[in-house]
């Protein structure tokens, strides 16, 4: 069976740590996100890791889906870093393709379904049953 690479990405980064910065990524418009690791941890909603702010490699771009949870968060989402400055704690991401190829989320990546577990036997929300 021959697998959708760029789905199983997907589908691994929207359950991943990075999800949110994913789907930021895909909603935004330009071609360049010039931001800070402060707003990246807002978005993320959880701090960073001491090694984003002290090795340059954390931030590094990689091929082909190996590699670390952040990387492929910004790789799907269609971006790229291009400039990391650590000192400044400041980041620059560069769209890879144009604007109109630019793919939305879709809502379960917005909001992925969770289970709410079987339905209780014997529940009803008939209005008969609701009054006996």
């Amino acid at each position: 069976m021959i697998l959708d690479r760029e789905k199983k990405y997907q589908e691994i980064v929207t359950r991943g740590k990075y999800r949110a910065l994913y789907t930021y990524l895909c909603s935004l418009t330009g071609s360049e996100w010039r931001t800070t690791f402060n707003e990246i941890e807002s978005i993320v909603g959880s701090p960073l890791p001491a090694s984003a702010r002290l090795h340059r490699p954390w931030w590094s771009n990689q091929k082909g889906g190996s590699g670390h949870s952040q990387s492929l968060a910004w790789t799907v989402a269609g971006w790229e870093t291009a400039e990391v400055n650590l000192e400044a704690e400041t980041l620059l991401l560069k769209r890879k393709v144009q604007s109109e190829q630019v793919r939305k989320p879709s809502l379960d990546e917005w909001w992925p379904v969770h289970s709410a577990g079987v339905w209780p036997e014997g529940l009803s929300l008939r209005r008969e049953d609701m009054y006996d």
